[in-house]
């Protein structure tokens, strides 16, 4: 038995997301935002709520400042998630100020303490948590050493692992991190980190470069716009349940919770494209990258209206 559904392990910050413009400021321009958060952020910490949203019990591994520990023990509580397996460290908790329209966001970004993620995910206590868990995913740019040593053991434990590393163009662009794409059972990129890889925002560019990689399974996250699964057989496309979007802030981190909860419960490629594709677009509805994650009856609720029983 595993004690564990999910350990999620990856960046972890404290989010100020500022939203409602009316347009992207100019250089030199100041513009006023209509709403402003500050909130829980980052991948291991969105995706491991959704999880958690979704009664998935889960393990969330990560770095902060200890000065917020109190504050990240009180929210994730009330997220359902423990803390426990969060560790303090001297540097700050990570810092990420987000800047998002219904249409899209930027981001700016302190690293802290997740600069040492690395070192953190080299220790043995930290192999035996996530072995105890039935699927392991990474919300990090996963160094390609580590990768080499710690993928093939999580997989002889019996664990599932998927990757998303989000925006990080110098770990895409390097070749030597193809081998963990390879590696890993899930590749959750975005169309833009996609692009980075295979040179096209075409779709079925990066279906040619995933083939040639031989990914074992790869999803294409595009926003508004659904998601593709990469299968041997082609392309699977899934379209999104239509929201009224006001903040895009953890969306791809929401979707791929919702795609682990299918794959956990042994559902099919659509199946597990169209849970995420709910949870992406029932992320957006609300400020910030929390408040909009479905619960079980609310995702059961959309699927039917969208996708029928």
């Amino acid at each position: 038995m595993k004690s564990w559904d999910v350990a999620v392990m990856g960046e972890i910050y404290t989010d100020h997301v500022f939203s409602g413009f009316q347009h992207w400021p100019a250089p030199g321009e100041e513009v006023h935002a209509e709403h402003y958060l500050r909130e829980l952020g980052g991948g291991a910490v969105n995706t491991a709520c959704g999880l958690a949203r979704l009664q998935r019990r889960v393990r969330l591994i990560g770095l902060i400042g200890e000065a917020d520990r109190a504050w990240f023990e009180t929210r994730l509580e009330g997220l359902g998630v423990s803390a426990e397996g969060l560790r303090s460290h001297p540097a700050n908790t990570g810092v990420t100020v987000s800047v998002s329209t219904p249409q899209d966001r930027s981001f700016y970004t302190y690293l802290g303490a997740n600069r040492h993620l690395t070192e953190l995910l080299d220790e043995t206590v930290v192999h035996a948590e996530l072995i105890a868990a039935r699927h392991v995913h990474f919300a990090m740019p996963l160094a390609a050493d580590l990768a080499r040593r710690l993928l093939p053991v999580l997989r002889e434990a019996g664990c599932t692992t998927s990757l998303d590393v989000g925006f990080s163009p110098d770990w895409l662009r390097d070749p030597a991190n193809h081998e963990t794409c390879r590696a890993v059972d899930y590749f959750f990129p975005n169309q833009a980190e996609a692009r980075l890889l295979s040179g096209d925002d075409g779709v079925e560019a990066f279906q040619q470069w995933a083939t040639s990689m031989a990914i074992r399974h790869a999803v294409i996250k595009l926003g508004a716009s659904g998601a593709v699964a990469v299968e041997h057989r082609g392309l699977l496309r899934v379209a999104p349940p239509h929201v009224d979007a006001v903040d895009m802030t953890g969306a791809g981190d929401a979707f791929d919770a919702g795609f682990i909860d299918g794959l956990l419960n042994g559902e099919s490629a659509e199946e597990c494209l169209r849970r995420a594709c709910i949870c992406g677009a029932s992320c957006t509805t609300r400020i910030g990258a929390l408040d909009g994650l479905p619960d079980s009856f609310s995702l059961r609720s959309i699927y039917e209206q969208t996708y029928g029983t």
